[in-house]
């Protein structure tokens, strides 16, 4: 098999009536169409929904014959899937969840490999899944940088690759087919949002950065620091450090904060794990809840009940449940039609007016 980018189109009423019943449940507004006025939807193995936004037909696609490969059957293929991370965080197990039952659902050959947070590992595993005659690839990447002897062996027997959650720094349709991911500037433009609303746009800030090395971590920084320059310039973020995106290291990194900051208004959390941590050090310092204002990326159960409990002011939402959107983009690909490049797709959110009744949709 030979390539896999995402093309996330619907002509029947039926994909459309879905659409907009998955916008209804999501939150979300409304996608932008592919083509005629067509957009894509997906149901997660754990209950959510993804919607992709096709791009409006301006967006850079990629087919089977410009990648160099040749038309197949997703169904008689095996598909290798790399995990970049310990299972321990939430988003990993969703993630991973959704990618086998839908290689269940449809039958479809599945080899899995977990890298444990090890970038070395992981070029090592999937390097074993080509190896043991994976024709496609689904891979979650730990860092955006050094891909260069997965690309080459890929190459060589050109099997296409569809990354999800975070982007290699690579040629798309050349190097891989699609990725599936939200925009993650975006996201952090909508924490700024949820944190100037939190706080009144005045106060000091703290940003607990994600891991280093992919552009989750610098895009969602991106977004979130040019939204509070534009909006709040009395909004002072004055603090930056990285958590890692793990629980025990939001939870240091916050103690030092305290330390070093103790008038504190908010905390952005680069995603949830970190936020919970940051909850653990502020109650430990005695804080009541909500004295600090922390906003989070993800949408974990924890951490919407700790909207609920008043610790933490909002999370935005971003979807791991990439299993159905990931091995349909593989399947139109390997048919021959056309799928897009990037495939962004869009996010929910959660606040103290939904978080009590949208919990079921946390994963």
């Amino acid at each position: 098999m030979k390539s896999s980018a995402v093309r996330r189109s619907t002509t029947t009423a039926v994909l459309a009536t879905s659409l907009v019943a998955a916008l209804a449940l999501t939150g979300c507004a409304k996608s932008e169409s592919d083509e005629a006025g067509d957009a894509a939807t997906a149901t997660g193995s754990a209950g959510g929904q993804v919607v992709a936004t096709p791009g409006a037909g301006k967006a850079a696609t990629c087919t089977v014959d410009q990648f160099g490969g040749e038309k197949s059957d997703l169904s008689a293929a095996t598909v290798g899937f790399s995990q970049s991370e310990k299972e321990a965080n939430p988003f990993r197990i969703a993630e991973t969840a959704s990618i086998k039952a839908e290689a269940k659902r449809r039958g479809v050959t599945l080899l899995t490999a977990n890298a444990q947070s090890q970038f070395s590992k992981q070029i090592s595993d999937v390097q074993d899944l080509i190896a043991k005659g994976a024709d496609l690839l689904v891979i979650a990447p730990l860092n955006s940088d050094g891909w260069g002897p997965v690309l080459r062996a890929a190459a060589a027997k050109k099997i296409p690759i569809v990354t999800i959650d975070r982007k290699i720094n690579a040629t798309p349709c050349k190097d891989y087919v699609s990725f599936i991911g939200s925009d993650f500037i975006e996201q952090g433009s909508r924490a700024a949002d949820r944190m100037i609303e939190a706080t009144g746009g005045k106060g000091k800030v703290a940003i607990l950065l994600g891991a280093a090395g992919n552009n989750v971590t610098t895009e969602r920084t991106k977004g979130f620091k040019d939204r509070i320059e534009e909006k709040a310039p009395d909004l002072q973020v004055v603090f930056e450090q990285t958590g890692e995106f793990a629980r025990e290291k939001g939870q240091q990194v916050t103690e030092q904060l305290i330390q070093s900051n103790p008038d504190i208004t908010g905390i952005y959390a680069e995603n949830d794990e970190m936020g919970l941590g940051a909850v653990n050090a502020l109650k430990s310092a005695g804080k009541k809840p909500g004295a600090v204002k922390i906003v989070t990326v993800d949408g974990t159960r924890n951490a919407v009940r700790s909207i609920v409990d008043g610790w933490i002011s909002g999370v935005i939402e971003s979807n791991p449940r990439f299993g159905p959107l990931a091995f349909e983009t593989l399947e139109t690909f390997t048919k021959g039609d056309k799928v897009d490049q990037d495939i962004v797709i869009q996010d929910s959110a959660y606040t103290g007016e939904n978080a009590e009744a949208d919990l079921d949709k946390a994963f």
